[in-house]
């Protein structure tokens, strides 16, 4: 059975409980001590107490208390969301441009080939992400307002302006490492950002041309008690439809029901948030 943990504040005591029980036995056994010595003594008393329990400044202001140096975007400073609740990934990045210019992305806006954007699975909409170029170290900062790439085992659809950054229009893919980035104040210290580990999650498990294949696949799930949708894909010509398997509200839930649905043989069934 696990135990409840104990606050931060709690180990902190417990960790320096001796400070207060050697301090009578130090400052009353010099008796002799003057009243000058004595506020000296209790001055340097009170900085070993500060520095050693943290009082002042909690442990989570000092964790958002940055130190490198940011990543400026249109003068706005960014720097990697603290790892217990930031989001970090490796896989494979690829690009799409001039077939889908000028068309609307996922959450409205006219795709533009030309600006620094990215499509991702999950990630909310206008999440600022880091993304490096893992062959040859090149970095870029991109804005998530798109979804996508639908192909499993692909992390990251971005622009031709981003991928150019990156080195990787020729190949067309590249192997990347993705980190959410939130912004900070002129201190350096990350200002409170959205939840990336919740949202409304589906598995998509069928992708066809034809409606009526997409809408039988759909059938036999919801007949099982699953709760299906046929998402229109118009961008692609002809139109695609895409049936997706609501998987829950947390990230965690969500690759439960994708890593279920692939030991099932739906070997192309990948995340997917809405």
């Amino acid at each position: 059975m696990r135990l409840p943990r104990d606050t931060p504040g709690e180990r902190a005591f417990r960790r320096n409980r001796f400070f207060p029980a050697i301090f009578p036995f130090v400052f009353f056994s010099r008796p002799n001590f003057s009243p000058h010595s004595r506020k000296i003594f209790i001055c340097l008393f009170l900085v070993l107490i500060v520095s050693f329990t943290g009082i002042g400044i909690s442990q989570a202001t000092k964790n958002r208390l940055q130190t490198q140096d940011p990543y400026v975007v249109f003068d706005r400073k960014y720097y990697p969301i603290p790892s217990a609740e930031g989001f970090i990934e490796k896989g494979i990045a690829s690009w799409y441009g001039g077939n889908f210019h000028g068309l609307k992305t996922s959450n409205g806006e006219v795709y533009n080939m030309y600006e620094m954007t990215a499509a991702h699975k999950t990630l909310p909409m206008d999440t600022m992400l880091l993304v490096k170029n893992l062959a040859n170290g090149k970095k870029i900062v991109v804005r998530v307002n798109d979804r996508g790439p639908f192909v499993r085992g692909r992390i990251v659809d971005l622009s031709y302006k981003a991928a150019k950054s990156l080195g990787m229009v020729i190949g067309g893919i590249a192997k990347v490492q993705i980190v959410a980035l939130a912004e900070s104040d002129d201190a350096g210290i990350i200002l409170p950002s959205r939840d990336l580990s919740t949202g409304e999650y589906y598995v998509q498990i069928g992708t066809f041309a034809q409606k009526f294949n997409a809408l039988k696949l759909q059938k036999r799930f919801a007949e099982a008690g699953h709760t299906t949708v046929i998402d229109k894909f118009e961008r692609s010509q002809p139109a695609l439809y895409r049936v997706q398997v609501y998987a829950g509200k947390t990230l965690q839930d969500a690759r439960e029901s994708e890593q279920a649905l692939l030991n099932y043989g739906y070997a192309d069934s990948f995340l997917v948030a809405r």
